[in-house]
C-alpha cells in the first residue's frame, strides 16, 4: 500500500469506514522448520536473521518465508564483509526486510498489529500515557 504508514487500529478515529478489498483466506502450510543461520554469515546479518525467530509477524511465516530471509541474510553478509559497499544491495535487502514485515511501518501497511502482553508494559506506551495527562491537567479536564 503505497503513501504514509497507516495509524495502529487504536489510533484511528473512524472505525466504520472500509479497509480495503475483502480478505481472502487459504489454509497454511505445517509449521516451517527455521534454516539455520550460516556460521560464515557477518555479525549484524546473523543477528538479523535470529531475531526473526524472536519477532512476533514470524508466526505468519511459511517455509518460503524463512528461505527468502535465509538469502536476504546471506545478501546482507555479503554487502557487509565486501570491501566495497553496494547501495543497490542494500536497497534489495531493504525491500525484502519490508516484504517479510521486519518493520513497524510494513507491517501496519499490510494491517497486521503486534501486541505485547498486557504484564509487559512499553516504556513508551507509559511515557504516552503520562504526556497525554499532562495535557489533561493543563487544560483543566478532570476526567484524568
Amino acid at each position: 500500500m503505497p503513501g504514509p504508514v497507516p495509524k495502529r487500529s487504536d489510533q484511528r478515529r473512524r472505525r466504520n469506514k472500509s479497509e480495503g478489498p475483502e480478505l481472502v483466506r487459504a489454509p497454511g502450510g505445517e509449521a516451517p522448520e527455521i534454516p539455520p543461520a550460516d556460521e560464515e554469515w557477518h555479525p549484524i546479518a546473523a543477528g538479523w536473521y535470529a531475531s526473526l525467530a524472536e519477532s512476533g509477524q514470524a508466526q505468519f511465516y511459511e517455509a518460503s518465508d524463512w528461505a527468502t530471509a535465509y538469502y536476504i541474510a546471506e545478501a546482507m553478509s555479503r554487502n557487509l564483509t565486501q570491501g566495497r559497499f553496494s547501495a543497490q544491495l542494500f536497497q534489495s535487502v531493504l525491500s525484502g526486510m519490508t516484504d517479510l514485515l521486519t518493520t513497524e511501518g510494513a507491517r501496519r501497511r499490510a494491517r497486521v498489529e503486534l501486541e505485547r502482553e498486557s504484564g509487559a508494559e512499553d516504556p513508551r506506551e507509559a511515557a504516552h500515557v503520562t504526556l497525554m495527562d499532562s495535557y489533561r491537567k493543563a487544560a483543566g479536564s478532570s476526567d484524568g
